[in-house]
């Protein structure tokens, strides 16, 4: 009886004497040992955040950069180091006025960050121009304390949407200009027709004294033809016909055909063409075209002679290079890049349409066109083409 009772005793009771249930028991321990503590949920919460935000941070496709009220970079993601061509931890603490380490371009950068202190935020474009001579478009927009100490700058590159612009504004005039050739085309063959028929009729009629008028009348009414010839080129697309071709050859050719006019303007030609060059696919006669307007151009711009150096090789991105360079006194930076817009031209008489036309020739043949010119010391016309990779 004794041992029953203390068992009895041992059992938890409530304040009128009866025993717990054993649920509610349970319930109690559990309850004491696995508390929910808000401060540890709350601190749960903001890594979870933490982690997810650095993780857009890190995968935007934009540059982003973090930088404090001394105009340091403290971070930045993999689409920034990208852009900058350096790795994070060479960029982190790094000054940005001495981030692209040239002066015009930082003093952009100081304009730039101005603005952004005084405003709050603001966007600005910069270009960069690679070691190749290319132009990259940034847009870049900054925005001041997005907390304490810490600014914010978003960088995106707009290269190809600039290119596509500037392709844009030239097919628009392209079109412009093909519709008003087809026009003019039309209009002044038909008179000059008659007039290169009664010219041809009075050539046996003509005096000694008179000769020289009717050779400039002459020379001039194959002139208009010549220009007629090229606004029809931009008015309607030619039937082309591709063949595999020999470079070499097409080039050959082009330098005896404007052998003799170099030789009346004291121009030399220097030659070197690369072995084994695979064939390309084109249509020899406007590459033919095309060559003849660079290489007299350059002809043209050396009034006491020179040299013409025109250099083949075969690149290692499955490209045919040509290279026309002369001695002449160079183009400014700032009219190279007009050059192959319609009606720009730097000689007196030109009328900017042989070089249009030859543009438009190289990018029917998927090439490009690339010049680069020193003042006083001459220019070259480099041509990229692609080449039979099977050839």
């Amino acid at each position: 009886m004794e041992k029953q009772v203390q068992q009895k005793d041992a059992l938890p009771l409530n304040e009128e004497g009866n025993i717990h249930k054993e649920e509610n028991r349970n319930n109690h321990v559990g309850n004491t040992i696995t508390p929910k503590h808000p401060f540890l949920e709350e601190l749960r919460k903001i890594k979870k955040s933490e982690r997810k935000f650095r993780r857009i941070f890190e995968d935007s496709m934009d540059g982003l950069l973090l930088w404090n009220n001394q105009f340091q970079i403290v971070d930045l993601n993999s689409s920034a180091e990208e852009m900058f061509g350096l790795s994070k931890d060479l960029l982190i603490g790094k000054h940005l006025f001495g981030l692209l380490g040239e002066t015009e371009k930082n003093k952009e950068i100081i304009k730039h960050i101005e603005h952004v202190m005084g405003k709050g935020k603001h966007s600005s474009t910069i270009i960069i121009e690679t070691e190749e001579g290319q132009k990259r478009y940034f847009d870049y927009s900054s925005k001041w304390e997005i907390v304490e100490g810490l600014n914010f700058t978003v960088i995106k590159e707009i290269t190809e949407k600039m290119e596509i612009q500037e392709q844009l504004r030239k097919s628009d005039t392209l079109n412009v200009i093909g519709e008003l050739a087809a026009g003019i085309a039309h209009e002044i063959r038909n008179p000059m027709t008659a007039l290169k028929g009664f010219i041809q009729l009075l050539e046996g009629s003509i005096r000694s004294e008179h000769e020289l008028y009717y050779q400039v009348i002459t020379s001039e009414l194959q002139r208009i033809d010549s220009i007629i010839n090229e606004f029809l080129i931009l008015a309607k697309p030619q039937a082309i016909r591709y063949q595999e071709k020999d470079i070499k050859r097409i080039m050959k050719e082009t330098v005896d055909l404007l052998n003799a006019q170099a030789v009346l303007h004291n121009v030399q030609f220097m030659t070197n063409y690369e072995n084994n060059l695979p064939l390309i696919f084109c249509e020899p006669n406007q590459l033919k075209k095309v060559f003849i307007n660079i290489i007299k151009n350059a002809i043209e711009v050396m009034p006491e002679g020179g040299i013409v150096l025109i250099k083949i090789n075969q690149t290692k991105n499955n490209q045919i290079r040509i290279s026309i360079r002369d001695e002449g006194m160079g183009i400014p930076k700032e009219k190279i890049k007009k050059l192959g817009e319609p009606f720009y031209t730097t000689k007196e008489r030109g009328t900017g349409l042989g070089l249009m036309v030859s543009y438009r020739i190289i990018e029917e043949h998927q090439g490009a066109i690339h010049i680069e010119s020193e003042i006083g010391k001459g220019t070259t016309f480099t041509i990229t083409l692609p080449f039979l990779v099977n050839s």
